[in-house]
């Protein structure tokens, strides 16, 4: 995002960011801290979450332009935290409120992919992506929208995906836990109508981060069609959406073009791109 002496929140407030270890998170808390906000950094990967945390700070520090007169006031706040964890949202609620954290930003980042049939995925994977994708996101957003609320002022950008729309074969468990992301976020969006308090959702098609299980020729080859988009596009866009406090973004003309398409593929197709995958994932 551009930055400019009218957006900058000269670090009075923070940002929480969920899998703020690598990939987009690592580009959400970045961009973030360049906005003026502090930061509270959440992923279960300490040593990468530290390391984020670190470089964050090291920018910042070593901002030399009409930000550095408010840079002395810049925190990080890392938190360790397994999100599939019942009790996972209330444990990084504690903890803020324990720091005195004004939390104005949340952004449910963290994600994972599971490549497989519902049948071949192990339980444990399955309630894992329910809890990370579904569950701790919405109990994060009933821990923080009501403060936001209250404050008259907040921003919720929720994760969701262009596989909310449909099946995708091997994927279909991925599509289903973003289709609840988009939901209840739409939900949450009505509730919070002049409040003060936004809520977007991004609407990602393929993004190029190690979520992504593709090879180098692969990637390059998805870059040259237009499918897949760099991390940086990515959070670019959905914070221009956050800020502009829009109901959602999908970055990639291509996404848009698919979306209706995909939408109406009957079963019969599906069903055989299902089956041919298996044989690939073999």
């Amino acid at each position: 995002m551009k930055v400019n002496e009218n957006n900058f929140r000269a670090y009075a407030r923070y940002a929480l960011i969920t899998g703020a270890a690598s990939g987009m998170g690592r580009v959400y808390a970045r961009e973030l801290a360049l906005l003026g906000y502090n930061l509270v950094v959440v992923d279960i990967n300490e040593p990468a979450l530290l390391k984020t945390a670190e470089e964050i700070r090291a920018e910042i520090a070593g901002l030399e332009d009409w930000r550095s007169a408010s840079k002395e006031r810049f925190k990080v706040l890392p938190v360790v935290q397994d999100l599939s964890q019942m009790e996972a949202a209330s444990l990084v609620h504690a903890r803020t409120e324990a720091e005195g954290c004004e939390v104005e930003v949340l952004v449910n980042n963290a994600g994972m992919l599971l490549v497989n049939g519902i049948c071949e995925t192990p339980e444990k994977k399955l309630s894992l992506i329910m809890m990370v994708h579904n569950y701790t996101p919405l109990m994060l957003c009933r821990a923080y929208v009501p403060q936001m609320k209250e404050r008259g002022c907040g921003y919720v950008l929720n994760i969701s995906s262009l596989a909310a729309w449909m099946s995708w074969p091997v994927i279909g468990m991925y599509g289903n836990t973003k289709r609840f992301v988009k939901d209840f976020s739409r939900e949450l969006r009505i509730e919070c109508r002049g409040t003060g308090v936004s809520v977007t959702n991004a609407y990602f098609g393929a993004v190029d981060t190690p979520l992504i299980p593709l090879k180098q020729n692969l990637r390059n080859l998805a870059h040259r069609l237009g499918i897949m988009i760099w991390p940086q596009q990515a959070v670019d866009s959905a914070l221009k959406a956050t800020f502009k406090r829009r109901r959602g973004t999908m970055p990639g003309f291509l996404n848009h073009l698919f979306r209706p398409l995909v939408i109406i593929l009957p079963d019969v197709l599906l069903a055989w791109a299902y089956r041919k995958c298996k044989r690939y994932l073999k």
